[in-house]
């Protein structure tokens, strides 16, 4: 018993220290936006406090005057959330269709998801950027959704928590005359409610951090998403402090709202999904 108690204090201290070396740029980032651009530029960006310096102006100019900034805001909320939707009910349909339906071809298609999940999405770009371009789609927000749509991790991830559902319930479906789609959304998409949880945050946190897709199909500066809208601020000729750290404090905001919300299923969602099959 005292060995067990030694080894979870030694764990919590490790996880602890692990923790606050995780939240080191995140808490510097923090303190540096209430530090006006000049003084930041003096001292640079440190977790010392001067309450001297501290200020909301930086704040301020965001709201007032960087309309810039929420333009693009707008279009990360919008890419993420149609990213996230279209991703969820699409993947899980065919992670589905793999795991509890026996048809023709179904072992290579689980085999085709593996093999295009281990291909590193920049030898993809290339036909996908030349794809975008036969189909017109350039500098508009389904040029960054649609290669992110079916994505197969999603597809894999789906499809190893769908094994552990009661075919039992399909059959039971059947005979009482439900549709196989009815069968889908009514019966079994509620049961896949924590993998759909786990997969939103992750779909959601990749869309909102994606950087190099979008900066090769978004041309005008209307169009950009917040870390292509960013990185513009840092240019040789001047950084413009005042949106760069105030505002990359502001793009957590949304992630920490969507943990939040879907948090609860979050670990049983990667549990399950990870032990079955």
């Amino acid at each position: 018993m005292k060995k067990y108690t030694l080894l979870a204090w030694i764990a919590n201290i490790s996880i602890t220290i692990v923790s606050f070396i995780a939240l080191f740029p995140i808490l510097s980032l923090l303190i540096s936006s209430f530090i006006p651009s000049s003084q930041l530029m003096r001292n640079g960006i440190t977790l010392k406090v001067d309450w001297n310096l501290i200020s909301s102006v930086n704040y301020e100019y965001i709201f007032s005057q960087a309309s810039e900034y929420w333009t693009w805001y707008g279009n990360s909320l919008i890419i993420s959330a149609l990213t996230i939707v279209l991703s969820l009910f699409f993947s899980s349909m065919v992670g589905y269709a793999l795991a509890l339906y026996d048809f023709k071809g179904r072992n290579f298609f689980f085999i085709l998801v593996l093999f295009i999940l281990m291909v590193p999405f920049e030898i993809l770009m290339l036909p996908l950027y030349q794809m975008m371009i036969n189909t017109q789609l350039i500098n508009t927000y389904l040029a960054v959704i649609l290669p992110m749509v079916v994505a197969p991790i999603a597809v894999f991830f789906f499809r190893q928590y769908a094994i552990g559902l009661p075919k039992e319930l399909m059959d039971a479906a059947r005979i009482d005359g439900a549709t196989e789609y009815g069968i889908f959304f009514r019966i079994m998409l509620p049961l896949m409610g924590p993998s759909l949880a786990a997969m939103a945050i992750l779909q959601g946190l990749g869309s909102w951090n994606n950087f190099l897709w979008p900066l090769l199909v978004l041309r005008s500066n209307d169009m950009f998403t917040l870390p292509i809208g960013l990185a513009t601020l840092l240019t040789p000729y001047g950084n413009n402090y005042d949106v760069l750290i105030a505002g990359s404090v502001m793009t957590i905001v949304p992630i920490i709202i969507l943990f939040i919300f879907f948090q609860r299923y979050f670990v049983s969602g990667l549990t399950m999904g990870g032990v079955k099959g």
